[in-house]
């Protein structure tokens, strides 16, 4: 046979797509699948600063703050809330917490901060205003999972350790979206979880982090990125994060729950804001990412066309061994996030990617809007 009819070039190209597949889930993400952290011999407890930012959020500052001011936690911790120029009842809600609780302490906020749009000038302003080494992030519309959020991601810290990055997974519901956008969440833990565990981090999440003060001021805090408004979190991890100073943490208890989208235009705004940041990444981190998307996306259409075009059961026998890896790896991933209510979809979600690659791609050429 000619090796330059289409059919071939459709397998050959199908295969080597498919090796690039494989790579990702043997190399990367088997990593994540079978974690196990580290015994520690000794336990050490660190004071530490959660700080909170929230704008007009005293709805959700009303059912979420509470479960960050009961953590169970033996030592020195407070919790700052910067209120930035909010225009609903979040003052007063506030005001009547701190009767209650004695370590919640907020930062009114009544001027904008010209040139830094977005949430890191309150941030910023936050992380000053911390009196502990160890920070602790999230947001006004997420809730710890339990009561001991505080203490077991402060736990991960040792000697060389400056940052610790946490999941948010999403509160399951019922419905097709709530499962779109928690095997969106998933499959971006997948990946930025397993780089950290292979000496790569360049990311984590504003709705679970936690980095040093200190390392907060040596790399001048956001300055680097001060004109585009979303990267509090991902892109100062770009900067700061490395295989040495960065862990993980994915024990049940670390996690922050959130409200997910209520509509598909409202999740795709939130995604497209995310995606505006990613060019930014460093070109190693954009290459892998890059390159996995890419393979990722012409899968299926490869598969497609290699068997209509070449003999069918060659196509399939590819097709079920990448299948076969996929489904062992992301079981045990899953298992560890507490995703697994996905595991039966993960077939038709994985087929979704092919769409969702083609929608949220255009984020990638859009400037990011000022605001958050």
């Amino acid at each position: 046979m000619n090796f330059t009819q289409p059919g071939q070039i459709f397998f050959y190209t199908f295969c080597l797509i498919a090796l690039i597949q494989l790579f990702y889930y043997l190399y990367f993400f088997m990593r994540l699948a079978f974690y196990k952290p580290s015994v520690k011999t000794t336990s050490r407890t660190h004071p530490v600063s959660v700080v909170i930012c929230a704008r007009d959020e005293a709805a959700n500052l009303a059912k979420n703050l509470p479960g960050a001011l009961v953590q169970q936690y033996r030592t020195t911790h407070e919790v700052i809330v910067v209120n930035d120029n909010s225009y609903d009842d979040s003052k007063y809600l506030l005001e009547e917490f701190q009767k209650t609780f004695r370590q919640l302490h907020v930062v009114e906020l009544k001027q904008e901060a010209k040139f830094i749009p977005g949430k890191k000038f309150p941030l910023s302003v936050g992380i000053k205003t911390a009196k502990y080494e160890v920070l602790l992030l999230t947001d006004a519309d997420c809730v710890p999972a339990s009561e001991f959020w505080m203490d077991k991601m402060q736990e991960t810290y040792d000697d060389t350790t400056e940052i610790v990055l946490g999941y948010g997974p999403y509160h399951k519901k019922s419905g097709l979206l709530n499962k779109l956008i928690r095997w969106e969440t998933f499959h971006t833990a997948l990946q930025y979880l397993s780089y950290a565990l292979a000496g790569k981090p360049y990311m984590g999440v504003g709705r679970n982090l936690s980095y040093k003060r200190t390392l907060f001021f040596k790399h001048k805090g956001f300055t680097a990125h001060n004109n585009i408004a979303s990267g509090d979190d991902d892109l100062f991890i770009k900067t700061a994060a490395n295989a040495g100073n960065t862990k993980i943490n994915i024990d049940p208890d670390t996690f922050t729950l959130s409200e997910p989208a209520s509509s598909f235009g409202e999740w795709m705004k939130q995604k497209r804001r995310h995606y505006s940041t990613s060019k930014y990444y460093k070109p190693v981190h954009k290459f892998l990412l890059g390159l996995y998307s890419f393979s990722h996306f012409i899968f299926y259409p490869l598969f497609v066309l290699s068997l209509l075009f070449f003999p069918w059961p060659f196509a399939v026998a590819v097709f079920g061994i990448r299948f076969l890896i996929q489904a062992i790896v992301l079981f045990y991933c899953m298992k560890r996030l507490k995703e697994k209510d996905l595991f039966g979809w993960f077939w038709l979600l994985d087929i979704w990617m092919f769409f969702y690659y083609f929608i949220f791609s255009f984020a990638l050429f859009k400037k990011p809007k000022r605001s958050w």
